[in-house]
C-alpha cells in the first residue's frame, strides 16, 4: 500500500492508496482506492502551547462525492504532484479510511503546521 496526497490541476488535495496502471510495460493511469478530498476548514492557534504555529482544521471527504466507486482511473496528465503526505494525515487516513488501525472515538487529530482536526464522511 502506498498512501500519498495527489496534488491535482482543479487544485484539489486527494489522499489514497495510489497505485500506477500499466498497459504493456507502458503506465496509462493512477489508480486511487478509497479516496478522500482533503478540505481545510480553517486555521487556529492554541494559546496554551510553546509551539506559535498555525494549526489548520480539516475533513477528508470521498471523493468524487456523488460516486459510488471506491477505485477510480485517472490519467496522469491530471495530477501535478504526488506528495508524501504528513504522518499525522496519513495516520487520520488509514485509521478513519481504510479502518487499519483501531479506531479511537477522538476525531480531533493535530497536524503541525500542515493541519489539524478531522471529520470524515
Amino acid at each position: 500500500m502506498t498512501v500519498k496526497l495527489a496534488i491535482l490541476k482543479s487544485g484539489e488535495n486527494i489522499i489514497s492508496d495510489i497505485k500506477e496502471g500499466f498497459i504493456e510495460e507502458r503506465m496509462v493511469c493512477y489508480i486511487l482506492e478509497n479516496p478522500c478530498k482533503v478540505a481545510i476548514n480553517g486555521t487556529y492557534k492554541i494559546l496554551d502551547q510553546e509551539n506559535d504555529e498555525n494549526q489548520y482544521s480539516i475533513s477528508l471527504r470521498r471523493w468524487p462525492t456523488l460516486s459510488k466507486d471506491s477505485t477510480i482511473e485517472l490519467h496522469p496528465n491530471y495530477i501535478v504532484s504526488l506528495v508524501e503526505p504528513v504522518d499525522n494525515l496519513k495516520e487520520l487516513y488509514e485509521t478513519q479510511v481504510l479502518g487499519i488501525k483501531e479506531d479511537e472515538s477522538n476525531e480531533s487529530i493535530s497536524i503541525n503546521k500542515q493541519s489539524n482536526s478531522n471529520q470524515s464522511d
